[in-house]
């Protein structure tokens, strides 16, 4: 399966593409971080970043894009920025149908580190390793594209088989309801037919 990694950002947006084979095994395809200028538009801005993602879903055609989930930041007008760009993301993956999975930050650092809580250089140094990579990403944008793209790959097939574990159980809880139901209102029935007897008789 091929995922593309996105670290959403006005400034800065990481991208990276990473293929999953069997077992845990990930490659890296490609890695890049696209800058736009501060003095430019937010709306210039964002079609730069819509540019990009645009290209690259065309240029390595993914099967699913995982997106960092705006949390948690005490700097407002970045978190809008973030959001911003994270919606372009989703648009331009939904119009090519591709599924969007949005990933927690802690949950990307769980993923790749064990840990929740690991710091920026901890998820480089083990995106570097997992990924078997000559050199360090950097900016750190670009290593948090790749750990999002790495925790998708090893996330989503749990997550997938849980969906599926639910839709059965509420399947099999719908047909007891039903089976319930039926046996409650042929008891119902049966009990109606047996009074209107000993009436008769």
């Amino acid at each position: 399966m091929r995922v593309l990694g996105v670290d959403p950002g006005l400034t800065r947006c990481g991208l990276g593409v990473v293929d999953g084979g069997t077992g845990r095994a990930v490659r890296c395809v490609a890695v890049d971080v696209v800058r736009t200028p501060v003095d430019a538009s937010l709306a210039d801005r964002l079609l730069r970043v819509s540019d990009a993602v645009e290209e690259w879903l065309d240029r390595y055609r993914p099967e699913a894009v995982a997106v960092e989930r705006v949390f948690s930041q005490h700097n407002v007008r970045t978190a809008m920025g973030t959001a911003q760009a994270g919606g372009v993301v989703a648009l331009g993956a939904a119009r090519r149908g591709l599924p969007v999975v949005f990933h927690t930050p802690s949950e990307v650092k769980a993923a790749v580190t064990g840990s929740g809580r690991a710091d920026k250089a901890q998820v480089t140094g083990m995106v570097t390793r997992l990924l078997g990579l000559a050199e360090r990403p950097s900016p750190a944008d670009a290593a948090d594209a790749l750990a999002l793209a790495i925790c998708h790959l090893w996330r989503e097939p749990m997550r997938a088989r849980l969906a599926e574990a639910e839709e059965r159980a509420a399947q099999l809880a719908k047909t007891h309801r039903a089976r319930l139901a039926a046996a409650a209102k042929s008891a119902q029935g049966k009990r109606r037919g047996s009074a209107e007897g000993g009436a008769a008789r």
